[in-house]
């Protein structure tokens, strides 16, 4: 049973900007004050800049293949199942940790009116959390929208009322700690923005996915990233050094000074929406991240299920969960750190990815949405994004280590011996050493993805491109050449003998030419008999010689039908004239592996239905 496909792009917008503004800004401004100074405004604006082409890679990837997991299923399917083991743990690890961050940062607050223990309170939380995601994302969703909302208000009013206030001396000096520190900053407080990848883990979820996805998340950066900068400019603006360091309700504490005990007491209000918000689409992402590791047998098949009534994966739900109420009785900065490096490492997974998928020249990886400065953003990103990690620390290498280590671990002696998928890798080795690798079932994955994603029914056009007949001509034949091979490829289903066939095919010629442009020929004829109906698809590379004036035409689509069939004839040809004008197409054709690959151009076709 699949998922149910419920969520618009305002809900997809508020599930990421909802899991980025958390704990990132509510709490980790006072602690990454003290490591960079003021210049934590620059550490800020460069972790959001470093997250963007990790973001827009994921965006790409996941308009081309809108699956549960998102980057996780992009990861495998382009880098291989011991990569995208790590990848989804990865990933299912850092959205965790998110939430958990999420919900310690909550207790902070409701433990300054709570005589309980904060880890209780964040526990009770979590429970409550857990089973709103297990009745539904779209009731989680509908969450996520009211608890945005409110909290974007407030943020906004933050700001507005705070830059006044903003005293230049609190300013100075800029940079005490050098750009060293600044960089390491970025890398502690990147997990601020940690609620872009979410998106992609919903992906399945999502209507309209080639729009919405992209979209959601270019608005989602754009919108928390000048929120961000801008409070964290009144926040050290408004504060003396000696309150801001260290300080784990640094906005709270800004709001004091402009607003007074009320404006305080408001944006703790701000700080616990946000919170709940954020554990409310981790816990609700972080599932996703199991469901395509357990679908290819990397992981045990029960965290697939998918609940009969609800349509949530609720093993993976529940596991979830447990693992986060685990983690929430780990100290706060073990948390931010390992949160931080574990998101640095899913998006350098994401860039390469990315990179393989598209020098893998993979026919049918379609993104509705492309990355733009390819792969120059990409390459930037990656360099970018391993500095930061190196920056931070021995520790930060430690979690890396010991994280993808787990993940090969369990690879090697789980998944690896119960799945196996063809993945990108393999098609570009193949295309480097023109070694045979390759068995297509990842472009016929592909093509059933697309056909989910777009929507696209089964009609009679593509039932009979799929029984119909496929040549791959190699040298430069001439055209009558080619209406002997195509006659013995077609003469059985036109009830005729192949040199019978072949004068009509030679006749139609001459009669008039049935070259369309200098690249495409479409033949047509009418036959004898009733309820016929064939299509012949033909390729030829170095192309086959129509006349003087059309001397190369490498793509010829050979029709022939009875009278009765006059009205199916017509759409017939209608469709292929739509599909050989989209963008692209000759390309496509004459960098087509085999004989499937060219069927495939026709059945993923831009085109009317019937």
């Amino acid at each position: 049973m699949g998922l149910k496909r419920e969520l618009t792009l305002f809900d997809v917008f508020c599930i990421a900007s909802g899991a980025m503004i958390s704990s990132g800004i509510f709490i980790l401004p006072g602690v990454a004050y003290a490591k960079a100074g003021t210049a934590v405004i620059i550490s800020y604006m460069l972790a959001g800049l470093l997250s963007l082409p990790g973001m827009l890679s994921i965006a790409e990837m996941t308009t081309a293949m809108p699956k549960a997991g998102g980057d996780c299923f992009a990861v495998m399917r382009s880098m291989g199942p011991a990569v995208g083991t790590v990848a989804g743990l990865l990933s299912w690890f850092s959205l965790s940790m998110k939430s958990a961050f999420a919900l310690i940062g909550m207790s902070v607050f409701t433990g300054l009116f709570i005589a309980v223990d904060i880890r209780y309170i964040a526990v009770f939380f979590c429970l409550v959390f857990l089973l709103v995601n297990i009745i539904g994302v779209k009731q989680a969703g509908r969450m996520q929208v009211v608890l945005v909302a409110g909290l974007l208000g407030l943020m906004i009013l933050y700001i507005v009322k705070g830059v006044p206030s903003v005293r230049h001396e609190n300013l100075a000096p800029f940079s005490p700690h050098g750009i060293g520190a600044v960089l390491a900053t970025s890398g502690f407080v990147f997990v601020s923005y940690a609620g872009l990848l979410k998106v992609a883990s919903i992906a399945e979820e999502i209507r309209n996915p080639g729009r919405n996805i992209p979209l959601a998340m270019i608005l989602s950066l754009v919108v928390v990233g000048i929120l961000y900068i801008m409070m964290v400019f009144v926040t050290v603006g408004v504060l003396p050094a000696s309150i801001l360091v260290g300080s784990l309700t640094p906005i709270s504490d800004g709001a004091a000074v402009f607003f007074g005990p009320e404006g305080a007491a408001a944006l703790g209000i701000a700080a616990v929406l946000a919170f709940l918000s954020t554990a409310n689409a981790g816990i609700m992402t972080a599932a996703r991240s199991l469901v395509p590791l357990s679908r290819d047998n990397l992981f045990p098949r029960k965290f697939e299920a998918v609940h009969k009534k609800f349509q949530t994966p609720y093993n993976a739900l529940f596991l979830t969960g447990f693992f986060i109420m685990i983690t929430l009785f780990l100290r706060l900065e073990i948390l931010v750190e390992a949160a931080s490096t574990v998101l640095i490492l899913t998006n350098i997974l994401s860039c390469l990815s990315i990179i393989i998928l598209r020098e893998s020249r993979l026919q049918n990886y379609r993104p509705t949405f492309r990355a733009p400065l390819y792969p120059w953003m990409q390459i930037a990103g990656i360099a970018g994004l391993v500095s930061l990690v190196f920056e931070m620390g021995k520790e930060a290498l430690l979690i890396s280590l010991v994280l993808i280590l787990g993940g090969v671990f369990l690879y090697w002696f789980y998944g690896r011996i119960r799945g196996y998928r063809e993945y990108a890798l393999l098609h570009l080795i193949e295309s480097i050493t023109a070694k045979e690798l390759t068995d297509r079932s990842l472009e016929t994955e592909l093509k059933e993805i697309i056909r989910d994603r777009d929507n696209i029914t089964k009609d009679r056009f593509d039932e009979v491109i799929e029984g119909g007949y496929v040549l791959d001509l190699s040298g430069k034949p001439s055209v009558r050449d080619f209406f002997r091979v195509a006659a013995g490829e077609m003469a059985k289903a036109a009830g005729m003998n192949r040199s019978e066939l072949f004068r009509f095919l030679e006749k139609r010629e001459n009669e008039s030419s049935t070259v369309i442009t200098p690249f495409l020929a479409v033949p047509h004829i009418v036959i004898e008999g009733t309820h016929r109906f064939s299509i012949l698809l033909a390729r030829c590379r170095q192309g086959i010689m129509f006349s003087d004036e059309f001397p190369s035409v490498h793509a010829v689509f050979v029709l022939l039908g009875t009278k009765d069939e006059r009205n199916f004839h017509l759409i017939s040809l209608a469709a292929i004239a739509q599909i050989v004008q989209e963008p692209g197409f000759e390309r496509r054709w004459m960098s087509a592996k085999n004989k499937e690959s060219l069927r495939d151009i026709l059945l993923l076709g831009e085109r009317k239905r019937s």
